[in-house]
């Protein structure tokens, strides 16, 4: 090319036949002889090229593929050597018109026609002159134009010009020098072209631009112009080539780097092994390193792996900080920061796991199947955390895990009752001796998923002292919008809690802190009616601990009485813990006989079960508690479900003081006190001697001293027995009360209605007095319990002694006949 870049052909003459091109005057780099002059025809073939623009004074291969162009070919060699070359405007076009094609070309001479393999034909090229179509005069068998020829406008002897050149050639250089591709032949090519026109040529041909720019330079004719443009595209490539050789140098040090590493640690090794070193902590950092690579951790913990590593290496095997160290970096590798388990969400396949888990809980169950479609429907979302609140036994941990087992996820139990270090669910910060992480984090590790069920029992019995208070770390994990970024003390880096599905259980929502109660949707499991605790033996109890007896079902044959009296007369609780304990206790007392040979197998009947049980535990209390004057049935409700308690009052001569014992709670001892002010303030309609009782001192007790007692609820029951004791009317002993009282008589609603009626039933009350205000509560209690009981809703207190009071007799009937005047 520098032959030809030195050979640039000027226009001299033309005629009818064409235009005659004969070289510059100067030389050729060889010295040799000046070629002939050349005459392009005015009319001439075509050829159309792809992606290529050719300029004059390149020589060039091409192929030549397409039908025209080889009929082209076939037609014009090797009687014409001088076609042109014209680029096509978009090179996807495999069969272009001349509307296709760009205006300007370039005039080539044919220097050899080659034969290749497969028929293919290649031609050698030489760029001559710029050439302009003025009109086309065939498209087939192959283009056929009427061109002219441009000249360029060259200043002879301007300084600009020279300057340009000058330029060029240094940009030149030094794009030969960046480049490792480039021959150094090529800057004395740059120095042999004297020209401007030429070698702007020269450069744009060899510039890595596209077609469109290249056709510009093509199309420029003001070589100073063209010099100044190709200058410009050299600077550009320049820098280019500059940030290239930049980068290389920066990647070629970061290799460098890691090879030499790795060059010194295996002279270190084999150091060591000479000098029959052990070299178990080489061996551990190798193994760890290995592990950070290959964990699915995120890449901000993988970084702050790296630099603990480092740190690693550099301490000692026998410093303690190199265990801390260790451990931490095993905990990172171990826990499971993106495995999961897929959720199998269907929710037919849901609802039989329920239903053969547990029995009845229908409002339960139908929650649990929303909470678990709305997963299916939209598994991003972060719906509520549930919390299951009942008595003990009623089957809320039991419940998670059959969530759990319906999901197809593991399942975590973690009891909070008596956590009173917050260090506990946080973890510990590194800097302490024997630092772990925290529970929470703790048992994800352990099951290795990271979405697991998990469930927070007893969440009521979470304790605070100086250490801390464990509830303020839950509300951060149970709150779906930022449990995502959990940060445990001794990770010091988010881990994501997000797809845990925490549960919570709690025997009472009264002691959960508002703000932890708030986070969370709360669902009642009442305490289970005695037809439901048969149902419950019969279908899941009794099969399972003849299983885990070693008994098969015909070696001990429950009778429907034998369970219902175990029930009645050895159980008395809301759920079925303890019922499965005596269960348990005759089934083993079976499995005794049989291992010793006395029997083969064992009917269980009503007899039986006081054979292996003893005398009855429970006996209707009721109607003795209730023989004389100053007891009244009241009905509450405690974490271990609906209760009986009963109010004793008695009256004795005195100050008119009022002793209140029985464990009672501030509440209830304000209860007993307004009940007394009540009493007193309707001694006169009562006929009462209000005289008298500033005489006497009255002693309110309620029995089961052991047991706390609190809550509004018990004050009608203790104004009923006050109102007995002072009238000596007694209370009937089928009736149970419950509800709130104020000095000015009304009846005020309570909670619970639920478990202190199905306590009421357990007790064999007939009769359940209630507010008016609690009538709405009766739909939630079971139908079992609403036929066997006869429910009284009162407004005012006098309408409960009307229910509740024995016909009287003496001064009590004159005041109850006042007292309904």
């Amino acid at each position: 090319m520098a032959e030809n870049g030195s050979k640039k052909p000027r226009i001299v003459d033309s005629d009818e036949s064409g235009v005659v091109i004969r070289p510059a005057s100067s030389a050729g780099p060889s010295g040799g002889e000046q070629p002939k002059q050349v005459t392009i025809p005015t009319e001439v073939a075509v050829l159309p090229v792809r992606n290529m623009v050719i300029f004059p004074g390149m020589v060039v291969p091409l192929t030549i593929g397409r039908d025209r162009s080889r009929r082209l070919i076939d037609a014009e060699l090797p009687e014409q050597k001088i076609i042109s070359t014209i680029c096509q405007k978009d090179p996807g076009v495999e069969d272009p018109r001349p509307e296709d094609l760009f205006e300007v070309g370039t005039a080539v001479a044919v220097l050899k026609l080659l034969q290749l393999e497969e028929g293919q034909q290649s031609i050698i090229i030489h760029g001559l002159a710029r050439i302009r179509v003025r009109e086309w005069l065939a498209t087939e068998p192959y283009f056929r134009a009427r061109v002219e020829v441009l000249s360029e406008t060259v200043r002879e002897e301007d300084t600009e010009t020279e300057a340009l050149m000058h330029n060029a050639r240094n940009l030149a250089d030094r794009v030969v020098e960046l480049s490792s591709n480039i021959p150094d032949e090529a800057r004395t090519v740059l120095q042999n072209i004297e020209e401007p026109g030429p070698l702007a040529d020269f450069l744009a041909s060899n510039l890595q631009l596209d077609v469109s720019a290249r056709q510009t330079l093509l199309e420029e004719l003001d070589v100073n112009e063209r010099l100044r443009q190709t200058s410009v595209e050299l600077q550009r490539q320049i820098e280019m080539l500059e940030m290239s050789s930049k980068i290389q140098s920066e990647v070629q040090a970061n290799i460098d780097k890691t090879q030499r590493e790795y060059y010194l640690r295996q002279q270190l090794q084999a150091i060591k092994k000479e000098l029959g070193e052990t070299d178990d902590q080489t061996a551990d950092v190798e193994e760890l390193r290995r592990q950070v690579q290959s964990s699915d951790m995120p890449e901000y913990a993988r970084e702050e792996a790296k630099r603990d590593l480092s740190r690693l290496e550099a301490i000692p095997a026998a410093s303690p900080e190199y265990n801390v160290l260790r451990t931490y970096l095993e905990t990172l590798v171990e826990l499971p920061w993106n495995t999961s388990t897929e959720d199998k969400l269907d929710i037919n396949r849901a609802r039989k796991v329920l239903d053969e888990d547990h029995h009845d809980l229908e409002k339960v169950k139908k929650r649990i199947l929303e909470f678990l479609a709305v997963r299916k429907l939209a598994p991003e979302s972060r719906g509520p955390i549930l919390c299951f609140v009942g008595p003990p036994g009623v089957g809320k941990t039991s419940l998670g895990q059959s969530i759990a087992r319906a999901l197809g996820r593991k399942f975590i139990r973690m009891s909070l009752g008596g956590m009173r270090d917050e260090a506990e669910l946080r973890g510990h910060r590194r800097t302490y001796v024997g630092a772990m992480p925290g529970r929470i984090l703790q048992e994800v590790r352990k099951v290795g998923v990271n979405n697991p069920v998990f469930m927070l029992d007893e969440l009521d019995k979470v304790g605070q002292d100086f250490r801390g208070d464990p509830t303020s770390a839950l509300l951060e994990v149970l709150d779906p919008a930022q449990n995502d970024n959990f940060r445990d003390n001794y990770l010091n880096m988010p881990f994501d809690l997000s797809k845990v599905l925490f549960i919570g259980t709690a025997n009472t929502a009264a002691p959960i802190p508002p703000a932890l109660r708030d986070r969370m949707e709360t669902i009642d499991l009442p305490g289970y009616t005695e037809q439901e605790k048969l149902q419950i033996a019969w279908h899941y109890l009794l099969p399972r601990q003849l299983e885990q007896n070693g008994l098969k079902p015909h070696q001990a044959k429950w009778t429907e009485q034998a369970v219902t009296r175990v029930i009645r007369e050895y159980t008395r609780e809301a759920g079925v813990r303890e019922l499965e304990r005596q269960i348990g206790t005759v089934c083993r007392g079976v499995a005794a006989m049989i291992a010793s040979g006395e029997a083969r197998s064992r009917k269980i009947n009503p007899q039986r079960v006081r054979q292996f049980l003893g005398v009855p535990r429970y006996e209707n209390e009721v109607a003795m508690r209730t023989a004389r004057p100053g007891v009244a049935t009241g009905l509450a409700y405690t974490p271990a479900g609906g209760e009986i308690i009963f109010v004793e009052a008695a009256a004795y001569p005195g100050k008119g003081e009022l002793t209140l014992t029985g464990q009672i709670g501030d509440v209830m001892r304000e209860s007993a006190r307004a009940a007394l002010s009540l009493v007193k303030s309707r001694a006169e309609q009562m006929n009462v001697d209000a005289e008298s009782l500033t005489k006497k001192d009255i002693h309110v007790h309620v029995p089961a001293g052991a047991v706390q007692k609190d809550g509004p609820s018990a004050g009608v029951a203790m104004f009923t027995a006050l109102t007995s004791l002072l009238t000596e009317t007694p209370v009937r002993g089928d009736v149970a009360m419950t509800g709130e009282i104020s000095l000015r008589g009304p009846l005020l609603p309570v909670g619970g209605i639920k478990e202190k009626v199905l306590a009421a039933k357990r007790a064999g009350i007939k009769t359940v007095i209630l507010p008016e205000r609690n009538r709405k509560d009766l739909e939630d209690v079971p139908d079992e319990a609403r036929d066997s009981i006869n429910f009284e809703f009162k407004r005012t207190v006098d309408e409960v002694l009307e229910a509740a009071l024995e016909v009287r007799r003496g001064k009590a009937g004159r005041s109850r006949r006042k007292a309904g005047k």
